[in-house]
């Protein structure tokens, strides 16, 4: 499925969702390398086949055989991490201060720029709802020297992503 057809399959009601699809598709602050793994991230974050085909479709060709591996792994380690550290964050008390042994080596090596990787791990934890995730993610990218704009067009593509997917999940729960 292309992103056009993924468009048009949405329902009139979600105009905004298509509108913002095709502009974010091309989003200029961004690399095409920045652009297409936060797409590819996002749609694997938003659990919907539909998306994630049509994601990738798009934008897989986009990336280099690495980047591709490499968006889908920052999927894959915040799907673990924005879980875990969720939890140490709402419930405190010390678990925050114990060792959260759970292995996360692609982080250290993921493959592609690392400033790449953590936007991506960002928009992962924004649809995730994690916010000690998405606060050290930022800090990382605008460390690296990635603007707000930059920030900002990242989370706008993992919102549009996610409320497509979430669009899509209930227009079949209707239609079943």
């Amino acid at each position: 499925m292309s992103l056009d057809a993924l468009r048009a399959g949405l329902p009139e009601y979600a105009k905004d969702l298509k509108l913002n699809l095709g502009s974010l598709a091309t989003e200029p602050v961004l690399t095409t390398q920045q652009r297409a793994g936060t797409f590819i991230a996002s749609a694997l974050a938003a659990r919907n086949a539909a998306v994630t085909r049509a994601m990738v479709g798009e934008f897989g060709p986009q990336l280099s055989p690495e980047a591709l591996t490499a968006a889908k792994a920052a999927a894959a380690i915040m799907g673990m991490n924005n879980v875990y550290y969720r939890f140490t964050h709402l419930v405190g008390g010390d678990y925050s201060h114990l060792p959260a042994k759970l292995r996360m080596n692609i982080m250290a090596k993921p493959g592609v720029d690392k400033a790449d990787f953590e936007l991506w791990s960002l928009a992962v934890s924004a649809i995730n709802g994690c916010g000690m995730c998405m606060e050290s993610h930022e800090r990382v990218v605008v460390q690296a020297g990635l603007s707000r704009e930059q920030v900002q067009a990242a989370v706008r593509i993992a919102a549009t992503v996610h409320a497509v997917a979430a669009t899509l999940d209930g227009e079949e729960a209707l239609a079943g």
